[in-house]
């Protein structure tokens, strides 16, 4: 007896296979729209903050060269955190923090922190290290971010279509992803290297995050070198002058402010192009070894594809052959 007369003597229903083929294509239209309706709402998102923070970093550039009504703003509040210490230095942070994702000069700041810091505590040495410590946390702090939102609103869209369509970007992405840590390192023992630009481009690129956060070590000589000029000038109105580029009335303050020692200046100017150069060489040498690496891996699926090719021509020519033959 047959499983199917089995089953009908014992009246139980035949097995039947479900077409769970049909289901899953029922289901996929849904999950279609479902995932277009996130993406759609993801570059909305995207595209909000987006503006909002153009917007603003727009406003403190022009800011700076019209009214300067937030480096008055800053001057204001260095004024506040030399009378109030312990809340100044968490305040301080939180406005390096600001300062770093806003693209707010943060020079008049660091060198503001040398001064305020060491005329609160009456100690050059204790000021510079409380002023270093505060500088190095909130633009750490800022710089990661900045680097999460370079990251979030344009890593997905432009440069990825960027790293998929053209082999030179995919290979610089792969050498920064790769060796991101030692080009971090340089680029930010470089003092002429745009800060806050530079937090941005990063994002965008393939380097780690934590090989990024790590490299924020190498802030320290340049914050020290600062925070310590700071601490030597004459007052924050001597800071914010050099900074704008005026010259002040007081001229034993300007024989004191430390930043129109030219020697410094030179010597900041010569180690920046020194690390800078040595990081556009370390990028390219990594960059070109990821391109060789990228091209010998797409050169065997070619040569595979052409031997392939040629292996199917000599069979059809052998078959043919064999049928001459055997007529």
């Amino acid at each position: 007896m047959t499983i199917q007369e089995n089953s009908t003597a014992n009246n139980e229903p035949i097995p039947t296979e479900e077409p769970t083929d049909l289901v899953v294509a029922e289901g996929t239209p849904a999950e279609a729209e479902e995932d277009k309706a996130a993406k759609k709402s993801a570059c909305i998102k995207r595209s909000i903050i987006g503006l909002v923070l153009l917007g603003l970093i727009v406003f403190v550039i022009v800011d700076s060269q019209t009214n300067n009504w937030v480096r008055t703003g800053i001057v204001a509040f260095l004024e506040w955190v030399e009378k109030n210490v312990v809340a100044g230095v968490f305040g301080f942070m939180g406005l390096y923090f600001l300062a770093t994702i806003f693209f707010v000069p943060g020079s008049i700041l660091t060198l503001g922190a040398g001064f305020v810091f060491s005329a609160a505590l009456d100690s050059l040495g204790w000021g510079v290290l409380l002023g270093t410590g505060a500088v190095w946390v909130g633009a750490s702090l800022g710089a990661i971010a900045s680097f999460l939102l370079g990251r979030y609103l344009f890593r997905d869209g432009f440069v990825g279509r960027l790293t998929e369509k053209f082999t030179i970007f995919k290979a610089l992405d792969n050498a920064l992803m790769d060796k991101g840590l030692r080009i971090m390192v340089l680029l930010r023992l470089s003092p002429i290297v745009p800060f806050n630009a530079l937090n941005y481009i990063a994002g965008v690129t393939g380097v780690q995050l934590w090989h990024y956060a790590l490299a924020c070590v190498a802030m320290l000589p340049g914050t020290i070198l600062y925070v310590f000029l700071g601490a030597s000038a004459g007052s924050l109105t001597a800071i914010s002058g050099s900074m704008d580029g005026e010259e002040t009335d007081d001229e034993e303050s300007e024989e004191e402010d430390p930043t129109n020692n030219k020697a410094v200046t030179i010597s900041v100017v010569v180690v920046g192009v020194v690390f800078g150069i040595l990081a556009i060489g370390v990028t390219s040498y990594y960059a070109k070894q990821e391109l060789n690496k990228v091209l010998e891996a797409e050169t065997p699926a070619d040569n595979n594809g052409e031997t392939k090719d040629d292996d199917d021509g000599d069979e059809e020519e052998q078959a043919g052959t064999n049928d001459g033959t055997i007529e």
